[in-house]
């Protein structure tokens, strides 16, 4: 039996049918994958792997050194015309790394700016740049002011060959707010400055907002990870993540008998019962409502007492004797209770709850990818 508690599957296939509707829904403007934290936690070679299978040519990572692990691990696949854009920028100590790995910097403030633009100078050539301009969320990005200086200045973009312009909607997820339709007419303004670059605003739930927002270019990242785009919406996407928990034993008692954890309850008749490991699922299993579940085949468990972070405790005793022996694995993250169940169980969304888990979980993969 592996050392670790629980086992998350990665269906890798599902994944790919994710971006390829995102991508046919999206279409003229080109659909890439948002891979920071390592795919959300699903792991980035095998996720980008498989995305190049299925067409995707561009990619957003968040570091210079997830894009060189990246580069690295599929040297042997990369094509030529595929893109890999690093949205928090490129540091001093890394602008050579993005020039030999052929990553793009999307540049968000004015000391970025003037750096990759001095080491243009140096090079004497124009290196590729995205530039990302805060429209409303006034927490990344240049501002209107810095952007509309730099652009009137003789030389205040030289060096930059500027190939996208992004933005980030404050409000995506509530399709009827306002802001969305001013954000969008901002960028439109700020795109007519840029006539050579392509246009970004809608990451995965500004998809939904309609084709006004699909511009040149959608950022996809939860959604086609199985996430909930919009709110009070079921997604329209297959499910990734799969994780089961490992049962690590079973014990019969009599009626009376207390149960669980602080034994804040009693057997009100012979129960059988057992507990399973649930690892750092059991963080949102067990939260402030406790109203996860585990299950076998469909056949839903009943907590026993209260759970804890790392065990639970469950009632098996009308469950068939001979499927529950130590190191059966209980469904736990399914079709039936998926990564957005469970964000709202744990008041999160399903962003943290994959990056949480996938870390700390035995990964295994399914689908049409060697890996």
């Amino acid at each position: 039996m592996n050392g670790r508690p629980a086992v998350l599957t990665v269906d890798l296939d599902a994944l790919a049918s994710n971006w390829q509707a995102l991508a046919r829904l999206t279409a003229p403007a080109r659909c890439a994958a948002v891979v920071k934290a390592d795919a959300y936690g699903l792991g980035a070679t095998p996720v980008v792997r498989r995305l190049l299978q299925a067409g995707c040519r561009e990619f957003f990572v968040a570091r210079v050194d997830e894009g060189i692990r990246l580069r690295d691990s599929l040297a042997d696949v990369w094509p030529r015309e595929a893109r890999l854009y690093v949205l928090h920028g490129a540091p001093r100590e890394a602008e050579q790394d993005c020039l030999t790995y052929g990553l793009v910097p999307v540049l968000g403030s004015r000391q970025q700016v003037d750096h990759w633009r001095a080491l243009a100078r140096r090079l004497g050539r124009a290196l590729p740049t995205a530039l990302q301009v805060d429209t409303a969320m006034s927490r990344q990005g240049l501002s209107p002011l810095i952007l509309a200086r730099l652009i009137d200045a003789d030389d205040g973009l030289a060096g930059l060959a500027t190939e996208l312009v992004i933005s980030d909607l404050v409000h995506a997820r509530n399709p009827q707010h306002p802001a969305n339709r001013r954000q969008l007419e901002l960028v439109h303004r700020w795109r007519q400055r840029f006539p050579a670059a392509r246009a970004s605003l809608a990451c995965s739930a500004g998809i939904f907002l309609g084709a006004d927002f699909h511009l040149d270019l959608v950022r996809t990242g939860a959604a086609m990870y199985g996430a909930t785009p919009t709110v009070g919406q079921r997604t329209p996407m297959r499910q990734v993540v799969q994780v089961q928990a490992r049962l690590l034993h079973c014990q019969h008692i009599s009626t009376g008998e207390p149960m669980g954890d602080r034994n804040t309850s009693r057997a009100q008749r012979p129960t059988r019962l057992a507990t399973v490991a649930l690892g750092p699922v059991g963080d949102y299993l067990c939260g402030p409502a406790s109203h996860g579940r585990l299950r076998l085949q469909g056949r839903r468990m009943t907590w026993v007492g209260r759970p804890s972070t790392d065990t639970v405790t469950v009632d098996i005793t009308d469950v068939d004797d001979e499927r529950l022996t130590p190191g059966r694995l209980l469904e736990v993250l399914d079709e039936v209770q998926d990564i957005n169940a469970l964000a709202q169980l744990a008041r999160t969304n399903a962003f943290e709850v994959l990056t949480s888990l996938c870390g700390r979980y035995r990964r295994q993969y399914r689908g049409s990818v060697p890996l």
